[in-house]
This record gives C-alpha cells, structure tokens and sequence, in this order.
C-alpha cells in the first residue's frame, strides 16, 4: 500500500534546522504556514504501506510486526542493561545532547526513561590525529559492558539490514 502526502519533504527538510526543537511555539506557527501537514483529516493504515511525498520521495515506512514478540522483548531486555549508564548521562547543565530539559518522560509512563548514551567502538577518538590505541566509548567501559554488546547484537544486525534495503546510501557510508 501506497500513501501519498501533499508535502514536498525536500522543501520542508530546507526550512528547519537541527536547533528546531518543536518548543519554540512561534517558530512552529510560521513553519505551519509556509508548509501545511500536507493531508485532509486522518487516514487509518493498518497494513503495511510507504509513505510518500509529492515527488515520490520514501517519508516512512510502516511495517506492522516487522519485529515479532521475541525480537522486541531481547530489545527491551538491552536496553534495561543500560539503565545504569543511562541514569548517569542527562545532566540539569548539560550541553545540547545531554540537558534534561530534552529527555521527557511519556504521558503513558512506559519503558525506560529517556536518556542519551553513545556505545562506539572508538567514539573518543573519532576526529583526533592519534588513532592507534582507540578505545570504546566511556558508556561500554563499565562491568555490564560485554554483557550489553551481547544482548544488542542480533537487534542490530536486524536494524542495520533493514537500513541495508532501506537506505543503501547510508548502509554503505557506515562500513
């Protein structure tokens, strides 16, 4: 199934910036008006579909029970492994990727609470000259760490070939 918006994505991806946040009531007023939703009313898809602009260009896809019961519960059961490094990662002062003012709990109130973590394999030494001892990111050096690489392995393996299809440009510029 196909679903087509009135939206020109490209031109819309032009007129915001990573500094828009969704909180600046004014800027979202002036965005609304310059680019509409781009639909009439709601549209109810309950199968799989790709969503579309204008121009033809994938927005998103929906892929009901992509992941089965199993799969989501080994990406839960992860990402409880994380919950000590993550409570340690949002900060009252922090910098733009780790000020709790951006980490807001659900209305709902389920999972775990958001937070911000980087796992890479040589996070700190990505942009400096000395990569000859590279070494994991300060959120894999703790004592759970093996034990989190473990339980994320086949739910990455799962997202990274689903970016393989859906986004080879992507796939290929992360090898």
């Amino acid at each position: 199934m196909t679903v087509k918006m009135q939206i020109d994505i490209a031109r819309y991806s032009k007129l915001i910036s990573p500094k828009n946040t969704g909180h600046n009531e004014e800027k979202e007023e002036k965005l609304l008006e310059r680019c509409p939703p781009g639909h009439e009313g709601t549209k109810l898809v309950d199968k799989p579909a790709t969503v579309i602009d204008v121009s033809g260009t994938i927005i998103a896809w929906y892929l009901p029970d992509a992941l089965t019961e199993t799969t989501q519960k080994e990406i839960r059961a992860a990402t409880n492994l994380l919950g000590p490094s993550l409570e340690k990662s949002v900060k009252a002062d922090g910098n733009w990727r780790y000020n709790q003012e951006w980490f807001k709990q659900g209305s709902e109130n389920v999972g775990s609470t958001p937070r911000c973590i980087n796992l890479s394999l040589a996070w700190f030494q990505q942009g400096h000259e000395n990569l000859s001892n590279p070494e994991v990111s300060a959120s894999l050096k703790g004592p759970s760490s093996e034990n989190i690489l473990k339980a994320i392995a086949r739910p990455a393996a799962i997202a990274s070939a689903a970016l393989r299809v859906m986004h080879p440009q992507q796939y290929f510029a992360g090898l």
